[in-house]
């Protein structure tokens, strides 16, 4: 079984959570039991996380060496410069070694998303944009570092494919059964 399921700002990506005060975890959305993430989505990003009950199938979705694409919409402060998309294409340098190349682009317009809760902190004085960055690596908070490393530091992160998988018409907390890849 593979599911898609749009993670909730602030949600862990796992079932339970030790920590004082408990934080929101995967276990109150309903999902079918003995499924668990196949790779992760940072606590404050938002989106497509992949859940599965067969440990072969999350084991070739999340290992390095078959590069699966993820695709995110990162809303950035600031507008990119084509230097700074270049960068993001040819791949950055962040404190545990260079990232592989980028595909990356400006989205025209803002991406119609669901309202986040709380809202991004809006600031007239500072413009926003947003990206597009597919990546096929999976290191800690990378694209926030990526972004971040060429002077556009990441207001809101959205994770919209993993592969074949898309989030397409899911709304924060709702889950689908989906194809295998």
């Amino acid at each position: 079984m593979l599911i898609a399921f749009n993670k909730p700002f602030n949600v862990l990506c796992q079932f339970t959570d030790r920590s004082e005060p408990a934080r929101r975890t995967l276990a109150e959305f309903g999902l079918p039991p003995r499924v668990y993430a196949a790779g992760r989505l940072d606590y404050d990003s938002e989106g497509l996380l992949l859940l599965t009950d067969d440990g072969a199938l999350a084991h070739r979705l999340t290992d390095p060496r078959h590069k699966q694409n993820k695709t995110y919409w990162a809303q950035v402060e600031g507008e990119p410069s084509p230097e700074q998309l270049t960068a993001l294409r040819n791949g950055v340098v962040l404190n545990d070694g260079p990232t592989l190349p980028a595909q990356a682009r400006l989205l025209e317009t803002a991406p119609t998303l669901w309202p986040r809760d709380p809202p991004v902190r809006y600031r007239k004085t500072v413009a926003d944009s947003w990206l597009e960055l597919t990546i096929n690596e999976g290191r800690n908070r990378q694209v926030r570092r990526m972004t971040a490393a060429v002077g556009l530091p990441t207001l809101r992160l959205v994770r919209v494919a993993m592969g074949s998988a898309r989030l397409d018409g899911l709304a924060p907390g709702q889950w689908r059964e989906v194809p295998r890849n």
